[in-house]
């Protein structure tokens, strides 16, 4: 058995005060990515400069304003990356890099070191505060612990340039007492004076569920010494998998800015998920302030420099995420679908939170079919690729064959495997009687039909009267065959536009029962494709 009982459930933060249940996000956050740096350290095989470079130009493109580099005192790759960027200078004026240091006194100064000639920079203070580390990785006091942090804020503020930003997190933060981490931020924050600060609140190990963590942060931000003058920032890593979640209710706790990756990168379980949630704010009418028009880029590009795979599940970017197999979603989807074509106005299309062309995705693959599809699935596959429009009563009679050849093969159905079966058992069926020539003759109102079948390979002369040139054809084509029927379903429509353009005629015969065998029939000429149909369907009611 699991044994659960060897954990517990962290101590109870109550804040009565909470304002944020009752709030609505309205506007983005400022956005900082960390890719290069905690997504960086995370990899197997970290980056090299080159791919280093490739994925901040990659940033850029999305329009990151603030970019977590590296931890510069952590190797001389990620030394040299920060000098790389400087020195060549491949930082846009309205982009700020930003990079971590401990608090501690060499690891500062070579942080410090690697920024020389920037432009500005934020200068991203840490250490841990939580119980747990306090006690049993540093062995410390809570006083000797903000100490620590007092210590390192002094060295930065002594060695910095007056331009650059500085950031403060109370690592672990998610496990630390809220009044203590509220008493250590207002310490750094008076060493200080005179800076752009920015606290952070980082979810090092998601601990709890999304709402205490939003209840930690604003009771921390209500206590924050110079709350108006400085931001508030998140960092939520995925360990209980709501690092989204935590991170939209703590913006509504009173943050100002979100630390995280694309795809949700990250040491451990990973972090906060940009893209999905820059993307939530845009499904909701929001301006995200990020561009992933080109989703597909952004993934050739991580996959390629991380080794790492994109879920096909993923939110808004997976392979499979605007894709229906299901029957019932497939035709909610299409109906949806052409009631946008139709009527216009916002997206509202069900099971789908947005417009896959805005993540400069398709709609071809947005219906696919396999044995759970139902019959609309196949409708939508002959409509969208071969602007073939069955009828709703012939799709319940193809349904099932679509069905049945997807269980016989164990896969997935391409849209060619669906026209090709279509095409065999419904299109200008010449078995087992073919069609071999015909003519049309008026007399008054009355028409007549002289034509050939073969049936069985004999050939046989059909000879019939009425009132249009259909129902003359049904009739001899009836006494030569011997099959009386009726006809219970006739359409038609264009396949294609122009000159040239073929016609597709459905028809629907019944020869005294309640059962209804459908046949299709193409060609240039419009009375040719329903004779045509009217073959196929009587070569259905033959079985064939």
């Amino acid at each position: 058995m699991m044994d659960y009982k060897k954990y517990q459930a962290p101590p109870i933060f109550r804040f009565d005060e909470r304002t944020w249940p009752g709030k609505r996000l309205t506007s983005a956050p400022t956005w900082c990515s960390v890719d290069l740096r905690d997504g960086n350290q995370s990899l197997v095989t970290p980056m090299s400069l080159e791919q280093k470079l490739d994925f901040f130009k990659l940033l850029l493109e999305i329009g990151f304003k603030e970019i977590e580099v590296g931890f510069p005192a952590a190797s001389d790759t990620e030394f040299q990356f920060v000098r790389t960027l400087i020195e060549r200078g491949l930082i846009p004026d309205d982009v700020t890099i930003q990079v971590l240091t401990q608090s501690r006194d060499a690891i500062i100064r070579r942080t410090i070191e690697s920024l020389q000639g920037a432009k500005r920079a934020v200068v991203h203070l840490y250490n841990s505060t939580s119980p747990l580390q306090r006690e049993v990785v540093f062995g410390k006091s809570k006083e000797e612990i903000k100490e620590l942090a007092v210590f390192g804020a002094k060295l930065c503020q002594e060695l910095a340039p007056k331009n650059f930003t500085f950031e403060y997190s109370p690592e672990s933060f998610s496990q630390t007492e809220p009044e203590y981490a509220a008493e250590v931020c207002n310490a750094v924050l008076a060493c200080w004076e005179g800076r752009e600060v920015i606290i952070n609140l980082p979810f090092t190990v998601e601990s709890e569920l999304p709402n205490v963590h939003a209840d930690m942060v604003e009771y921390v931000c209500s206590r924050l010494h110079r709350r108006n003058e400085i931001t508030v920032s998140l960092h939520a890593h995925n360990d209980r998998g709501t690092a989204v979640a935590a991170t939209e209710l703590c913006l509504l706790a009173g943050a100002d800015r979100v630390e995280g990756t694309l795809f949700g990168n990250g040491e451990r379980t990973g972090n906060a998920d940009l893209i999905t949630l820059a993307m939530n704010l845009y499904s909701q009418g929001i301006d995200p302030k990020l561009n992933f028009s080109e989703i597909d880029k952004a993934i050739e590009i991580y996959t390629a420099h991380t080794a790492l795979p994109v879920h096909p599940r993923h939110p808004y970017a997976g392979e499979l995420v605007f894709t229906a197999f299901s029957g019932s979603h497939q035709d909610a989807i299409r109906k949806g679908m052409a009631n946008m074509k139709e009527k216009g106005g916002h997206w509202a299309v069900p099971y789908l939170p947005i417009d896959p062309m805005d993540v400069g995705r398709n709609y071809d693959p947005i219906i696919r079919v396999n044995s759970q599809s139902g019959a609309a699935a196949s409708a939508y596959i002959l409509e969208a690729n071969y602007g073939i429009s069955i009828p709703k009563a012939m799709q319940r009679v193809f349904g099932p064959m679509v069905t049945a050849l997807s269980d016989s093969r164990g896969a997935e159905l391409s849209p060619e495997d669906i026209y090709g079966l279509f095409k065999d058992k419904f299109i200008n069926v010449n078995a087992p009687i073919s069609l071999l020539e015909w003519e049309e003759s008026h007399e008054g109102e009355a028409s007549h039909v002289n034509a050939a079948v073969s049936q069985n390979g004999e050939r046989r002369v059909v000879n019939g009267r009425g009132d249009g040139v259909l129902e003359a054809f049904c009739e001899g084509l009836a006494k030569t065959t011997g099959i009386a029927f009726d006809i219970k379903h006739y359409s038609q429509h264009a396949l294609e536009t122009g000159r040239e353009a073929r016609a597709i005629t459905y028809i629907g015969i019944s020869a005294g029962d309640a059962v209804v065998h459908f046949g299709a029939g193409v060609s240039r000429n419009i009375t040719t494709s329903s004779v045509r149909a009217v073959c196929s369907a009587l070569n259905m009611l033959l079985g064939g």
